[in-house]
């Protein structure tokens, strides 16, 4: 075990962050990226349906909400990784595995969990379950893929 730290010690010199830190700032910037297509494809997303979840409503308080999901789910990301005994990876790992892990999120997150939540909380334009929709899967795997490459490069 003191070899396996000692092994690991050594490996992090060339950045400060942990591992949970390089997933909260890749879920940020995969989450800005993610907004950036929302607000051209589907707006009403991040100016509705994001903030009905809290009971609010506006784009910047959408896009606020949605980017701290994003660096939640970088976290969330990590502690996946570092579970699998795999928080180290290079960048073609961590991209695939982002997009994955992108592709999972959308399927458990935005088809089924957002959708019964909207109609939980009595948004009259809550979407039916499943909520399919192919620019929130493109969306989600850009979000994994910006995530898990952003990740490789910060620890």
């Amino acid at each position: 075990m003191a070899s396996e730290t000692q092994s690991r010690t050594a490996d992090r010199t060339t950045t400060a962050l942990e591992p949970w830190q390089a997933g909260t700032v890749g879920g940020i910037i995969g989450a800005l990226v993610f907004g950036a297509l929302m607000a051209v494809q589907t707006p009403g997303v991040l100016e509705q349906a994001i903030p009905a979840l809290y009971g609010l409503e506006g784009g910047l308080v959408g896009m606020t909400i949605h980017v701290a999901h994003g660096g939640v789910l970088g976290v969330v990301f990590a502690a996946l990784l570092g579970a699998g005994g795999r928080t180290a990876v290079g960048p073609a790992t961590g991209a695939s595995v982002g997009v994955g892990y992108g592709v999972v999120v959308w399927a458990i997150l935005a088809v089924v969990v957002m959708p019964l939540w909207l109609s939980a909380v009595g948004f009259e334009m809550a979407p039916p379950v499943p909520n399919v929709a192919v620019e929130s899967l493109l969306g989600h795997a850009a979000y994994g893929l910006v995530l898990g490459l952003t990740y490789a490069i910060l620890e």
